[in-house]
């Protein structure tokens, strides 16, 4: 096989999130394949490209199955040196990596009891001492960062960093289930929130997948928190301005409406994700 990132439901998959972030917020090209969560264990679906398992997992141009999204990173970052996947001051590189790392490995009790998903937004949710104690150390460390070296940018260090990347599941779970943190911490996520590669994600989220019962939650539900979406709806028929999908340039053959325009695109997938949340998508907005 030629390269490859699998990665797993957008909707939930946290981990493959993060390493779908690293080559799209770096300009790094590669094709991607779905691995979905309802088909079969991921385990399976992997089988044919042993050791692999799990995702994401990168296969590099050499055929070596990367299966960890750190490691992705890292060796992203090697092979490409002028991207700007870690910070060029060593201080905030040494912060930035110690950030990635912890974030890779800690915060149990927001992972499991605030799983990702991007279809949805709560409230009123509990949080008990395992989860505080996660949200509080969050606190001091994007704090201590920008602090540093965040400068007047959004970001943790500076320019977008592989520990924003990593970061971007933590954000979506802060905002998803309105946890409380500080204004300081909420400003933050919101940049998350309105990152377009995030929104780009996000849109992928809303328009494919299946919804997963084992993901529910007991709280009650909001609106999600993010940028309201244009008002994008798909169309049956109707006469598009362009002959070509913006993505492809395959024939417009599936349709949306957009204030009062129509406009085509190559297959139902483009169309979809492009209802979801057009700005997200600048080839789309060229058009518009």
């Amino acid at each position: 096989m030629t390269e490859m990132l699998f990665i797993g439901d957008h909707t939930y998959s946290s981990w493959s999130l993060r390493a779908w972030l690293l080559f799209e917020r770096f300009g790094i090209s590669v094709p991607h394949q779905i691995v979905e969560f309802s088909k079969a264990p991921v385990a399976e679906q992997m089988a044919p490209f042993a050791p692999a398992r799990t995702v994401p997992t990168w296969i590099t141009p050499e055929r070596i199955a990367l299966s960890d999204s750190l490691a992705i990173a890292e060796e992203l970052a090697t092979r490409h040196p002028d991207a700007g996947l870690w910070p060029n001051d060593p201080s905030a590189r040494a912060v930035a990596r110690t950030l990635a790392c912890e974030m890779h490995s800690g915060f149990q009790a927001l992972r499991s009891q605030c799983p990702m998903n991007l279809r949805a937004a709560f409230r009123d949710v509990p949080v008990n001492d395992a989860l505080g104690a996660d949200l509080n150390r969050i606190e001091v460390i994007w704090a201590d960062a920008r602090a540093r070296f965040g400068g007047t940018g959004p970001w943790l260090c500076g320019t977008y960093s592989v520990a924003d990347a990593f970061f971007a599941p933590v954000a979506a779970r802060v905002a998803g289930y309105d946890l409380p943190v500080s204004d300081a911490a909420r400003t933050y996520v919101d940049s998350h929130l309105q990152d377009p590669a995030f929104r780009r994600w996000r849109a992928m989220a809303s328009a494919h997948g299946t919804v997963l019962q084992r993901y529910a939650q007991p709280h009650a539900t909001t609106p999600w928190p993010g940028p309201q979406p244009l008002a994008a709806q798909p169309v049956a028929t109707g006469t598009p301005e362009n002959e070509v999908c913006p993505y492809s340039g395959g024939a417009a053959t599936h349709l949306l409406t957009l204030e009062g325009r129509i406009f085509g695109f190559c297959n139902a997938a483009c169309r979809d994700k492009t209802v979801a949340d057009p700005e997200a998508w600048p080839a789309f907005m060229a058009l518009l």
